[in-house]
This record gives C-alpha cells, structure tokens and sequence, in this order.
C-alpha cells in the first residue's frame, strides 16, 4: 500500500462526504485506502457514509478523543508507506494526492509534506507554511510584527510568506489539515503526542521531525480548505485553546525559556482571549446581526438551475441570483469568463458533476476576492456548502 489516508469526523458529515468523494475522484496513480475516525458524532455520519463508501475503513469512537489520539488510532491500523492526515472540511484537486506521494519518491529526506490550501475566496491560506514557533517566533505573532513585517525573514518568520507560493519549498511546520508523512519517519520519532487534544500537535510533529534528522517541505498542489464549519478562528474557544496548546508546546521543547516567557504567553492567551469575545459580543449581541445573505452565481448546466435555485430562495428569500449555464466542457473557465454578470454576488456556486475539482480550484484561485466565496452543489446528495451553511 503507497497511501494511508485519515481523516477524524466530529459532526460535519456533509463536508466530509465531499471530501471523500474528491479523494476517490482523484486521478491517484497510486494505492491507497482511507480510514475515517468518528469522534462521538450526533449527526448520524457513520450510517450515512458507511452506505455511499462501503471502501472506506471507519472506526467508531464512544467519545470525542481529541485530535490526535484519533488519528493515532488509524495510523496504528493503516499499512501505507505514507501517511495522510485530512481535515474533513475540505477537498483535494485530482491530481494532488499523486503530486505529493511523487514528490516523497523523489525526496528521501523528507519526513513530512504540505500542499497550496486556498481558502473559500480563492486566496491563498498562510497556514499551509509556517516556521518553527520558537520563543521569538511566537513573540512576533502575537505581537503583530508578524503582519506588520510579512515578508521579512525575521519577524515574518510565523507564516513563511517571504516564499513564493507557486514553488515547493522547504518549511519548518506542516498543517495538520493536510499532512503526509513518512511512515519510516513516524517510526522513528513517534506519533501524534497526546497531550494535545486540538490544535499544536501538528507544530510539535514537525519540530520532532526536524529534530529526528528529516526535512518538512511544501509544494504548491491544491486544494480548498473550508475552515469555517469545523473551526471558527475568532471565536474564544479556538483563541484560548490554541494558545493554550502553544504553551503546552513551549513547555515540552523549550522549557529553559520558562522563566522568560511563562508570564508574556499567558498575558497574551488571556488578552487575545479576552478580545476574540468581546469581538463575538460586538457582533452577535443584537439578535440577527451579521447574517450573511448570499447573491449567488451558479455554474451548472441549464437542467439544475430550478433545483438549485429552490434551495437559495428556501435560505436566502429575496436576494438575487445569477445563473450561468455552463460545463467544464462548454465553459472550463466558468465564472471567470462571465465576470461582468457577477455584479454584487458574494457566492459562486459550481456543480461538482460537472466541474473537476481541479478546475473548481483553478478558477477560484484566478480571481482571489474578499468578498466572492466559493460554494459547491452536489446531484449524489442534494445539498448546496459553503464555509458556513449547508443546505437544505
């Protein structure tokens, strides 16, 4: 077996049917096999995927376990020569997977591997490479000289963004979102640590990688990470919780610093903390505030329109909708050829049966904007993703 690929589900069973169908639509020169651990969900995902992917391996949790141990569980039954750590809410191109297990072959010293994530406006996510968080590291996260600096090799050093994107190169840190990796290498230097229930168990992997003699690198094959439903990065969970984990992290592998740094980590975990839920309260505390109501664009051919158009008026009565009847055959560029029509719309629907998700992602990423996201409609289910709703 090449290929071992896991992916941890807690209640997002709609993303993760997408995510499953990318995978088995890829055009993998390679074998592989997937394994799905359930954490305890309450949406009925295990029933309803072990029906449509009868291939896939699923392990059944009666607790959530945390990130890591779950993932721990299927790499300990999976046979790959490499391992792939998914997040469930997101979508490969089809010629991702190859790409990366390729670039492996070639690349003995790597011991672990990242890919181009894009965000659902097209643009490119900072988190598929990033530096070690050492002490200095992390100090010029948190206090700003990391976005004030983005390009300096020094105080940029968090996000890497001094590298050009469209070039593999070689980082420090692999998100756990999408991360390959060298069954040899996990031999070596262990699994996923435990200690970290969610979020820097990926940080703390890499550094032991590098630490264990081997490489961390990034080449720019897509794809699409959604990191909405599962995750909202400014709410006061994720803050306290992935400061948190970095604590955890500089107390394993830099504890000589503690001294110095317990006081400025722990200032910054409560202050940001702090603000994320002020932030929260500022924007939710009126009741119906900051909706979003989407003005779609929808690719698709002429015969889905209706279905599609029912569901958008169901969510979002009285907005506007554009519909363009196209094919990655009749129209490959999709929305892009038709920009002067977008007008005000802020959501661009594609069929996924009739569009790869190759040229989804390609379109997407040829026309970055803040306010148009991507959603995707599918015929096997019915529903209608985005970053934050499913519908119906």
């Amino acid at each position: 077996m090449d290929l071992s690929i896991v992916i941890v589900n807690f209640n997002v069973r709609a993303y993760l049917e997408q995510c499953l169908h990318s995978v088995f639509c890829s055009l993998c020169r390679h074998e592989f096999d997937v394994y799905v651990v359930d954490n305890n969900s309450s949406d009925g995902s295990v029933p309803y995927l072990k029906e449509r992917y009868p291939q896939v391996h699923f392990i059944e949790n009666d607790e959530n376990k945390g990130f890591a141990r779950a993932n721990n569980e299927a790499i300990r039954c999976s046979r790959g020569r490499y391992v792939l750590l998914l997040n469930p809410d997101t979508f490969v191109g089809e010629q991702t997977l190859s790409d990366c297990v390729s670039f492996l072959d070639e690349h003995p010293e790597a011991g672990g591997l990242g890919t181009c994530m894009l965000r659902t406006d097209g643009s490119f996510a900072y988190e598929s490479r990033r530096g070690l968080p050492t002490p200095f590291v992390a100090f010029c996260k948190m206090s700003g000289l990391c976005w004030m600096f983005p390009h300096s090799r020094v105080f940029g050093r968090y996000y890497m963004r001094y590298l050009d994107e469209r070039e593999a190169s070689e980082i420090e840190v692999v998100s756990g979102a999408f991360m390959m990796l060298r069954r040899d290498a996990l031999n070596k230097v262990g699994l996923l640590d435990e200690s970290f229930f969610m979020y820097g168990e990926d940080i703390d992997l890499s550094y032991r990688l590098l630490k264990g003699g081997y490489k961390n690198f990034y080449i720019p094959s897509p794809i699409l990470h959604y990191k909405g439903e599962s995750t909202e990065k400014s709410s006061f969970r994720y803050v306290y919780t992935f400061y948190n984990a970095m604590q955890l992290f500089f107390n394993k592998h830099f504890r000589r610093y503690k001294p110095l740094i317990w006081l400025p980590i722990s200032m910054a975990i409560w202050i940001r903390s702090g603000l994320a839920y002020l932030g929260n309260q500022f924007r939710h505390g009126k009741k119906g505030e900051g909706k979003v109501v989407y003005t779609c664009a929808v690719v698709a051919p002429a015969s889905l329109h209706e279905k599609i158009r029912a569901l958008l008026e169901e969510a979002y009565p009285g907005a506007a909708h554009i519909f363009i009847d196209g094919t990655e055959e009749s129209l490959p560029q999709g929305h892009i050829s038709c920009m002067e029509q977008l007008g005000d719309a802020n959501m661009v629907v594609y069929d996924t049966g009739s569009y790869s998700y190759s040229t989804i992602l390609a379109n997407l990423a040829a026309t970055p904007s803040h306010s148009l996201r991507l959603g995707t409609f599918s015929t096997r289910t019915g529903q209608l993703i985005n970053e934050s709703t499913v519908l119906p």
